[in-house]
């Protein structure tokens, strides 16, 4: 959002310096070089904003599931998808989001979240793994508490969701989101 960024311009007195041609010309070529330099960063930021742009309006068209319905309905996707959709590199569209963040109906939100592996679902589209991890943080908050599900239960829970996943990655994801073990989770009373 660039509402009330202050315009970047080259300031006048040195155009007006340059134009009464009053001045000697050493110092007309150090204020043609300064206003080449200003001119070169004017048109750098201008450049970088419009990339920016593009990448997040490629975001939108991608995961427009989630910005209409919330994080659960978060799409796989790869730098890969949108350099392609817009017509850049992949490391150019990865300087592009690194720390730059949105703010989105469901929360502020890294550009980096948006892109995240698929997870295999049996005969359907592949699942983003930050899907996955919200679901595994929601069926472990509505755990019987006395008898909290063990990795593999966590599994077998998914597979019926034809949702596909290790014991080892329904672990790994457990571990990223500060998740106990279920005998850590165990409560006796």
């Amino acid at each position: 959002n660039e509402d009330g960024m202050p315009r970047l311009r080259v300031s006048r007195f040195y155009r007006d310096a340059y134009a009464s041609g009053s001045l000697s010309e050493t110092d007309r070529a150090y204020v043609i070089e300064r206003l080449r330099r200003a001119e070169w960063v004017t048109k750098s930021i201008f450049q970088r904003q419009n990339t920016i742009r593009r990448v997040v309006e490629s975001l939108l068209r991608f995961q427009r599931d989630f910005f209409e319905h919330g994080p659960a309905h978060l799409r796989p996707l790869v730098l890969r998808d949108v350099a392609e959709d817009i017509g850049m590199h992949e490391s150019t569209v990865s300087r592009v989001t690194s720390n730059k963040y949105v703010n989105t109906p469901h929360g502020t939100f890294s550009l980096k979240f948006f892109f995240n592996s698929g997870i295999q679902r049996g005969q359907g589209e592949d699942v983003a793994s930050e899907m996955v991890k919200q679901r595994i943080a929601v069926i472990v908050s509505q755990e019987n508490p006395r008898k909290p599900y063990s990795d593999q239960k966590l599994v077998d829970i998914l597979a019926k969701e034809n949702i596909k996943i290790a014991r080892r990655t329904v672990a790994k994801y457990r571990d990223m989101l500060n998740i106990l073990s279920s005998s850590q989770r165990k409560r006796l009373f």
